[in-house]
């Protein structure tokens, strides 16, 4: 993993020159993680934040019986964590799929944007994104039915070019919507029967995200 492609994720990341992304190449190192692999448990110290570069993070809160409860999912150029001080993860966080991120300890890249206005102004701006992906998910879970939320998590987790690799698993998917692996099954089931969707071994297709759009009510 190349300085230049630090560079230039952070840059992307925090829209700024490639000036004051270099001033965060010595606070950021790369995380690299496996589908399933396991980033911090409820509950741990939280002193470190994460940027997706590739894949997947899932953010899953235990209940007190034992039952997991998705809170949300991270796909490219998301930002979370602790910032900009230590606190405590309030979640299980996993990776989905294999996973490319970078990682900073919170108190050092909080110090390192307070030196730079673009970093600043950068930070405000992906902080803000988030805000509005948060609010999202939540117009989601409680204004769609149990079915349009599975079909937005599909579309979510497909992003531009509607390809999904690997396929999604259907508790997967079932916990990410909030609904129950059956009702899942037969959303998934009825794209497949209408050709919406394919799945192969190693990937789902959305041939028509225009059809999935349109039945998400």
């Amino acid at each position: 993993m190349s300085e230049d492609e630090m560079e230039e994720a952070v840059s992307a990341v925090f829209r700024c020159r490639a000036e004051a992304a270099r001033k965060l190449l010595t606070v950021f190192s790369w995380k690299n993680l496996r589908a399933k692999d396991v980033l911090t448990s409820q509950g741990a110290l939280a002193h470190q934040c994460w940027i997706v570069i590739n894949g997947t993070i899932r953010v899953d809160a235990i209940g007190v019986n034992g039952q997991l409860q998705q809170l949300a999912q991270y796909g490219p150029g998301e930002f979370f964590g602790s910032y900009p001080d230590t606190s405590q993860h309030r979640a299980e966080i996993t990776a989905a799929s294999r996973s490319r991120l970078l990682v900073a300890e919170s108190h050092r890249l909080a110090a390192e944007i307070e030196t730079d206005v673009q970093l600043a102004a950068g930070m405000a701006r992906l902080l803000a994104r988030q805000l509005d992906r948060s609010l999202d998910r939540m117009v989601m879970r409680s204004t769609y039915s149990a079915a349009g939320r599975v079909y937005a998590e599909l579309l979510a987790l497909a992003g531009p070019d509607f390809v999904i690799a690997p396929p999604p698993r259907v508790t997967s998917l079932a916990l990410a919507a909030n609904t129950t692996r059956e009702t899942a099954s037969r959303a998934i089931g009825a794209l497949a029967r209408r050709g919406i969707i394919s799945r192969e071994e190693d990937r789902l297709v959305i041939h028509s995200p225009r059809m999935i759009e349109e039945l998400i009510c």
